[in-house]
């Protein structure tokens, strides 16, 4: 029996991997091509190399047209489109190319898989690849090089494969004219209200931070950012805090600058412009490379990418923290986060909660991916996660921002424009992906007998079965303040000045689904004879005068004054709404009080400087007709008796 060349062995088990149902075609003759198809091809050659692929592909296909054989423009063609992210049309032709010759479209089967997982069909690249791999003799670095990409598109097959929402549809919305131009728009921020948008913009080189207001619901047209930002040298990667008041950004090249790209501040003057940037020193600033700064909702917190020495790789994520107006020395946010390679964009959710980012160490679909990190309810971050096809794509993204409401999200991108031309858009997060709706309250903090705005600090803290503080903040100078409170939790918000009497607030948002925001002005008794206030976050069961664990927020503030003023005698009145025999609730009244002092003594408050007294359902403050009402009325009250 005549036994085959292993020629052609070779060749019908590269007919059988790639289901050519064809049978033995003419193989490409390269030197039979006409002469005219070889001018061209040399011509869109040159094209090519200068980057104007758009030109390029139109002269291949005038080549391809004088001879449709001709499989090297058809390959050449079939890349410049993947270039070009117009990955059906490379498919197209590369397909092409494996119906006409097997043997010589082996080279070109990566390239193949690469644009299936470009259109997001990563089983059919995953198939191309193990075909490239088995069909193809090469170097171990080709090889790797190969086994990685298998690797990525294996991770989009499974994600698919897991996802919960198959049917997620990603329409990004171009900004509009208003925001977009014929330059360059990209690194978007936006505050807390969604009401102003900072953004850069490259004119002739020289990048600038543009402003946008919304007026009903309508981007205006961007104009230079006020005041004194704009140089000539390059203004990078900025923040904008969630109040407006701060922006924090990247500045390359600055004379006073300690590394090639170091961070600065500048804030907002009362007249709307922004003041003289300032460098945030070297603390913050190293000579090596600092970038894409986030900063949280409280201001007290600062992310940011840096190449920085002491990290896991060649770009991580760093965070610092804003102790008495001084940023402190930046931790490395650990391994949960930063890998081996590059990590970078950070962007902190204004519910303080979650983090966006880009890394190309985690596992993803190749080059820099964006991922999703969230705080677990101790307050540490819990592992990454992708945030999927199509969204994440095999090729490089950048950075985005995500609104207030937790599902709109910004970002720059080229949209597979043949143009290159980058634009700002929005569009709606995957629901698994989104960050908590987030609210805010904002105010002024005042001497109750003064009228005038005072400095103070406040803490808002999570109400749950473990209590952790989830910002802090310190208002300006005339007692202006803003937080955000993230949507589906029960926070207490404590302020406390020395020489007054703290204040507290409780924001149950358990099932708040308002859009709305809350105004809430804080006036501060000075500590003297006859300051009261009212212990809003002691908590009891019904008809219980046992304390609820959560109450230990507010009872620590008032053990914390206690000791911080050693002559303070305080009484503790206790007070119910009207259910039930009004002598039940006056004992009722009197052991929550009781229980209060208890809870104070324990924690070394002599029990002589404590007087309690139980009122049940007398001096309602709100009428007892409402079931509002009735929750206002029982309540423990604070009152300063001497000091």
């Amino acid at each position: 029996m005549k036994k085959w060349s292993s020629a052609i062995i070779f060749y019908l088990f590269i007919l059988f991997l790639l289901g050519n149902k064809q049978g033995f075609t003419q193989p490409y003759n390269p030197t039979k091509i006409s002469t005219k198809a070889i001018a061209l091809y040399d011509k869109a050659y040159q094209f090519a190399v200068a980057n104007n692929y758009a030109t390029s592909i139109n002269i291949l296909t005038q080549a391809l047209i004088i001879d449709p054989k001709y499989l090297d423009a058809l390959a050449a063609r079939a890349d410049l489109y993947a270039r070009l992210k117009n990955y059906n049309a490379s498919i197209t032709d590369f397909e092409s190319i494996v119906k006409a010759d097997t043997l010589f479209a082996k080279n070109y089967l990566l390239n193949l898989a690469t644009s299936y997982a470009g259109i997001g069909n990563f089983t059919k690249a995953v198939q191309y690849t193990d075909m490239y791999l088995q069909a193809n003799t090469i170097t171990q670095k080709a090889k790797d090089n190969a086994l990685l990409k298998r690797k990525n598109f294996d991770f989009g097959n499974q994600f698919f494969q897991k996802s919960k929402y198959k049917n997620y549809v990603f329409s990004p919305i171009n900004m509009g004219p208003n925001i977009n131009t014929t330059d360059l728009e990209y690194l978007p921020s936006i505050t807390v209200d969604g009401n102003t948008l900072i953004f850069n913009r490259r004119v002739n080189g020289d990048e600038d931070f543009y402003e946008s207001k919304k007026v009903n619901n309508e981007w205006q047209k961007a104009m230079p950012i006020a005041g004194k930002l704009n140089t000539n040298f390059n203004e990078g990667a900025q923040n904008i805090s969630q109040d407006g008041e701060w922006l924090i950004f990247t500045g390359c090249n600055y004379p006073e600058g300690m590394g090639s790209c170091d961070l600065y501040i500048s804030i907002k003057n009362k007249d709307g412009q922004w003041g003289l940037p300032q460098n945030l020193g070297r603390q913050i600033n190293t000579d090596a490379w600092e970038t894409a700064p986030s900063l949280s909702a409280d201001k007290q917190t600062l992310y940011f990418s840096s190449t920085r020495l002491g990290g896991f790789g060649g770009s991580d994520i760093w965070v610092s923290k804003n102790i008495n107006g001084q940023w402190q020395k930046p931790q490395n946010m650990g391994a949960t986060i930063n890998t081996g390679n590059d990590e970078g964009c950070p962007f902190l959710h204004a519910d303080n909660e979650t983090l966006y980012f880009n890394s190309n160490g985690h596992l993803g679909y190749g080059n820099n991916d964006l991922f999703v990190a969230r705080k677990n309810s101790i307050g540490q971050w819990q592992a990454p996660q992708n945030l999927g096809y199509p969204i994440n794509t095999i090729d490089d993204e950048g950075s985005l921002i995500v609104a207030a409401d937790g599902k709109t999200a910004y970002y720059a991108s080229n949209n597979s424009n043949a143009s290159n031309k980058i634009d700002l858009y929005s569009f709606t997060l995957r629901e698994d992906i989104q960050a908590k709706k987030t609210t805010w309250v904002k105010g002024k903090i005042f001497d109750k007998k003064s009228n005038l705005g005072v400095a103070a600090t406040a803490q808002l803290l999570v109400l749950d079965s473990i209590k952790y503080t989830l910002s802090n903040l310190q208002t300006d100078a005339e007692g202006n303040y803003l937080t955000t409170i993230p949507i589906g939790k029960n926070y207490a918000f404590t302020v406390n000045k020395k020489g007054y009497l703290f204040f507290t607030q409780n924001f149950n948002l358990n099932n708040h689904v308002s859009d709305s925001s809350f105004v809430l002005n804080i006036p501060l008794q000075p500590l003297e004879k006859g300051a009261s206030i009212i212990l809003n976050n002691i908590f009891f069961d019904v008809n219980s005068a046992q304390l609820k664990p959560i109450s230990s927020v507010e009872l620590d503030n008032v053990s914390t004054i206690m000791q911080d003023n050693p002559n303070l005698i305080i009484q503790i009145n206790g007070y119910t709404d009207n259910v039930g025999k009004p002598a039940d609730n006056v004992l009722l009244s009197v052991n929550r009080t009781k229980a209060v002092l208890s809870y104070l003594t324990k924690k070394g408050i002599a029990a002589k400087r404590i007087l309690v007294k139980g009122f049940g359902e007398k001096m309602p403050i709100a009428s007892n007709n409402t079931e509002d009402g009735k929750a206002l009325n029982r309540r423990i009250e604070m009152l300063v008796i001497s000091n």
